[in-house]
């Protein structure tokens, strides 16, 4: 626009606009829309609207002492049974959100900024992940509680167990007692829930410290910070034998005893390249990925033609796992994780 207002003046409106594509009808509203402008933003003042002074007395009344702290319905009734009236409600209203005195008064809770949990595991036994899960009982509104304690790495399940409440008490002793049977020293375990009452109570807090562990939080509703027990819920609760409701308890503690074993022993992970948790977790993971390339080279020495691109690989055991790995770059992250490793 003004490219062709300085160029209208001396070659005309028509050329002006034709020279830079611009319909003349399009020129013409924006002149008219410039020289109304000034009378758009020169509102009148209403007629019935209240004068500065009167104004000047609605905040006045409103700031005092009485009133302070009253909402303008309350002021506006006083002052009428008073046989006042100053203004409407709203009118109250407007006047002090012009003053910027309209705001919550009650004291607001301030939630605190959780920080996004980075953890690291390049080893079994450096990272576990444990969570509560319902399991139906045998009539509705009848639960009982699956206690499963997952190491991140390997995927392994260290410690389970099934109970009729969900309680901090038997929370300690499961962690206490996975512990010791997979030999954890000080300084060198990170356990991860999620925020429910167990996680969080005194007891389990009290044990970790006890026991030289860091304990590490997901943020309040965020799934996502504790993936891998979630991933594995839902694989064990899709299983085609997983029944709907359970008849009793020790019918619950039978089926999770073959489940688990299943998982641990059976179950080829895609998240550790195809072995078994248990293979991974107990350091067999590069005998059995070289036992898989032998096979491979001899399928591709007798059928070569069967391999268009090149020599068939197995799936590869991840370096390192995290949950939720540093944001900023793929480059970055990739360089945390190598320095982690060597050091």
């Amino acid at each position: 626009m003004e490219a062709v207002a300085e160029l209208a003046p001396v070659a005309g409106v028509a050329v002006a606009c034709r020279a830079f594509d611009l319909p003349r009808a399009t020129w013409y509203r924006a002149l008219e829309r410039e020289r109304q402008a000034p009378a758009l933003r020169e509102r009148p003042m209403p007629a019935r609207a209240l004068s500065e002074p009167e104004r000047r007395e609605v905040l006045d009344v409103l700031h005092t002492e009485r009133f302070v702290d009253a909402p303008p319905a309350q002021v506006y009734a006083t002052l009428l049974d008073e046989g006042v009236y100053l203004c409407s409600v709203r009118t109250m209203y407007r006047i002090l959100t012009a003053e910027g005195e309209v705001r919550e008064r009650r004291h607001q809770l301030a939630h605190p900024r959780y920080q996004r949990p980075e953890l690291l595991a390049t080893g079994p036994n450096e990272l576990w992940s444990w969570d509560i899960t319902k399991l139906k009982g045998p009539q509705k509104w009848t639960y009982y509680y699956l206690y499963v304690i997952l190491d991140v790495y390997s995927r392994y399940s260290v410690g389970w167990m099934v109970a009729q409440r969900e309680s901090g008490v038997l929370a300690t002793r499961l962690i206490h007692e996975t512990c010791q049977k997979q030999g954890i020293v000080q300084g060198y375990l990170t356990v991860h829930a999620d925020r429910g009452p167990s996680m969080r109570s005194k007891c389990v807090a009290m044990l970790l410290a006890d026991l030289g562990v860091t304990k590490s939080h997901s943020r309040p509703h965020t799934a996502n910070d504790n993936p891998f027990s979630e991933s594995q819920f839902k694989t064990l609760k899709y299983r085609p034998e997983f029944p709907a409701r359970f008849g009793s308890i020790q019918d619950a503690r039978a089926f999770c005893r073959k489940l688990f074993t299943w998982y641990n022993t059976q179950h080829h992970h895609s998240g550790i390249g195809l072995l078994t948790p248990e293979t991974v977790h107990y350091g067999r993971a590069e005998e059995m990925i070289a036992a898989r390339q032998h096979v491979l080279d001899r399928a591709h020495r007798l059928h070569p033609e069967r391999f268009v691109r090149t020599r068939p690989q197995p799936p590869q055991l991840p370096q390192a796992v995290w949950i939720n790995p540093p944001q900023p770059d793929k480059e970055n992250t990739q360089n945390t994780t190598q320095q982690l490793l060597t050091n």
